[in-house]
């Protein structure tokens, strides 16, 4: 029995599967031994299937292969970018060959469309699932299955009557946590003329009003409206205690010939599904020794009873932070879980609270001023080194050296534009350092 590992790379350069018969036959010498492929097999997958698995080899039962063959089948696995381990084990009996693939797939991240503006999702999902079978609405990051991905959207696009290039690159997702694999229209021209919302009540809110010119009149770009949506749009809903409201998906309204050429300028659509309103009900709180429950109920800073406003308890949230950052707990954290009732319409949250250890402040270290200037600096620092570092005080030192120099340098004439910082934490002693450098 022989065994080889193949760690996933990028190999972009390679072609899917049944694309690659040129590179295996290339890969062959004439005299390496062969033997008969009566058997193959794949193992480790969790949504793909075997057969599909075994196409993307290569490969088939039935025809005379080597080692280089099955290392070239491992090398199309890896080529699709759908898996992040490859390797393969075999068995000869005789003149026949049992090779078993086991692999690990790559996690897969969802697919994100941004200038597409006369072509729906679901339009762009089904032309990819057309040339890839497995496709979910999930990409991996990199791998000749995005790009297939890719050369699928651009044929779409080009059946419309525009022929340009497909672009796809992994970002943020501007939705919520994690990436996604964003595909856009290389040189799109098109322009947001107007944005319309479904909910009327956003017409006559002056918050809402006052930030549209932030978007209309902007290249359409489904990206940059789902971000004015979350940045812009969304706390408007938050404060009033909306706490699940539903924005979009954004689409594009346009009337007349649709033989026509498209104007310049396109009308967008948001629908708005509000949700209801919630009243806070309250929080249970674990993990805290140096805070109280009733003082982290007062910096969260909402009652029960009082209307959800989300915003506030965001705020509530960093209050809290900064109030452990304050006490020389750097590393506290919280982790917050969310329970809605829908039947009385509340909201209650339990947070368990990681503390940490705290800190003591180490030692400063300057570069990019004077010797006199760094007196100056050393003695407005209002930590001595020991003491317990406050992270308030060193964000408020910050704001002296960016906005108000003659608070820390007097009348000393001191030049620079910028003020790098970093805290550096050792866990092991307890101590935090500074390090300041002026450019």
């Amino acid at each position: 029995m022989g065994m080889l590992n193949r760690k996933a790379r990028a190999l972009l350069g390679l072609a899917l599967a049944v694309l690659l018969d040129s590179c295996f036959a290339m890969a062959q010498t004439p005299d390496t031994p062969r033997a008969n492929l009566k058997e193959m097999h794949a193992d480790g997958m969790k949504s793909l299937p075997e057969a599909q698995v075994l196409t993307f080899t290569g490969l088939q039962t039935g025809a005379q292969v080597s080692k280089n063959d099955l290392q070239a089948g491992s090398d199309r696995l890896v080529a699709t970018g759908l898996f992040a381990d490859v390797r393969y084990e075999y068995r000869t009996r005789g003149e026949d060959l049992t090779a078993v693939f086991h692999v690990q797939e790559s996690p897969r991240i969802p697919v994100y469309f941004d200038n597409f503006a006369t072509i729906g999702d679901s339009e762009l999902m089904d032309a990819i699932h057309k040339r890839i079978p497995f496709f979910d609405g999930t990409l991996p990051e990199a791998g000749f299955a995005v790009d297939q991905a890719a050369d699928s959207v651009k044929e779409l696009v080009a059946a419309r009557g525009l022929q340009a290039a497909i672009e796809h690159q992994v970002m943020a997702s501007p939705l919520g946590d994690g990436n996604v694999q964003e595909f856009r229209i290389d040189g799109a021209t098109l322009q947001i003329s107007t944005i319309e919302f479904s909910d009327p009540a956003l017409s006559a809110s002056r918050a809402a009003q006052q930030h549209l010119s932030e978007i209309v009149g902007k290249p359409y770009s489904r990206l940059a409206i789902d971000v004015f949506l979350s940045e812009q749009i969304r706390p408007v809903y938050l404060k009033q205690g909306y706490l699940r409201v539903k924005l979009g998906p954004p689409g594009v309204r346009l009337t007349g010939n649709p033989s026509q050429k498209l104007p310049e300028q396109i009308p967008v659509f948001v629908p708005v599904s509000t949700g209801p309103l919630y009243r806070f009900k309250g929080a249970d709180w674990s993990g805290n020794n140096m805070l109280s429950t009733i003082t982290l109920t007062q910096l969260l800073g909402i009652s029960a009873g009082d209307v959800a406003n989300g915003m506030t308890i965001e705020a509530g949230w960093d209050r809290i932070r900064e109030e452990y950052g304050r006490l020389g707990y750097l590393e506290a954290a919280l982790t917050t879980a969310t329970s809605y009732d829908e039947t009385a319409h509340t909201v209650a949250y339990s947070v368990n609270i990681s503390e940490g250890a705290p800190f003591t402040f180490g030692e400063m270290v300057l570069t990019g001023i004077s010797a006199s200037a760094e007196k100056r600096l050393r003695d407005a620092w209002p930590v001595a080194p020991g003491a317990s570092f406050d992270k308030a005080k060193f964000e408020d030192f910050l704001t002296k050296l960016q906005t108000h120099r003659d608070r820390i340098f007097g009348d000393l004439p001191v030049h620079y534009e910028e003020v790098g910082h970093w805290l550096k934490t050792d866990s092991s002693k307890g101590t935090v350092d500074i390090l300041l450098d002026f450019k």
